[in-house]
């Protein structure tokens, strides 16, 4: 009981360590991940490298094959496509669900982050708040289904949402920063329904972008 504790133990830090290089870009799509390189780099067995590696395939970023091994998850334009419009559908629900329950003090942190996105100076800082950002607005309400099912989609679309959001860069496009604030009022002003048609909105500019950049799946 002990060793397996150990072990569960020891992959949950594996899989916050690769999670975090995954969702920064260390990893690329379709990237083999070396079983025997992440036992090594945490001293670990194979066995917690395994744990942390089904962990990170019930999140949508690991695709494993029975018998043969581990990668990135990878997304055809198609499948990255389908799974925006799920989100289109799917993320602004959750986020009209939290709305009431979204304190003013929430509020505050939230229109803080938003004004730290209008200021950061590469794409990197900018994901980072945007995640920030984005999923402190749908945790106000536990749901059984729907919250784990979004931030599945927003981990497999992570390095597709990295390119939409480096060609935001060059063109300058502040539309996305206009639309952080106006979820925030939004959401000071109790208004779920506004809240969720800005998000609907948001989420459809970058499956559109993407679409025109059929690079990024190459």
């Amino acid at each position: 009981m002990t060793i397996r504790a150990t072990h569960g133990g020891t992959g949950a830090a594996i899989a916050s360590t690769l999670r975090d290089e995954i969702l920064a870009g260390t990893y690329s799509p379709g990237e083999r991940i070396r079983q025997d390189e992440l036992a090594d780099r945490h001293g670990a067995s194979r066995l917690p490298v395994r744990d942390a590696l089904r962990i990170l395939e019930s999140e949508g970023l690991v695709s494993l094959v029975a018998n043969t091994g581990a990668w990135v998850s990878q997304l055809s334009m198609t499948e990255c496509d389908e799974m925006y419009r799920m989100r289109e559908r799917l993320e602004p629900l959750l986020l009209s669900m939290n709305v009431p329950h979204i304190t003013t003090d929430d509020a505050d942190g939230l229109e803080l982050l938003a004004e730290a996105m209008e200021n950061a100076t590469d794409v990197e800082r900018f994901l980072r708040l945007d995640r920030e950002f984005h999923l402190s607005c749908l945790q106000a309400v536990e749901t059984s289904v729907l919250g784990s099912t979004v931030l599945n989609l927003w981990n497999r679309t992570q390095h597709y949402r990295r390119a939409a959001t480096r060609l935001f860069y060059l063109e300058e496009d502040r539309s996305v920063h206009h639309d952080h604030h106006l979820i925030v009022n939004a959401i000071r002003l109790g208004d779920a329904d506004e809240a969720e048609q800005v998000l609907s909105r948001h989420i459809r500019r970058s499956r559109l972008e993407l679409s025109r950049h059929p690079e990024v799946f190459q």
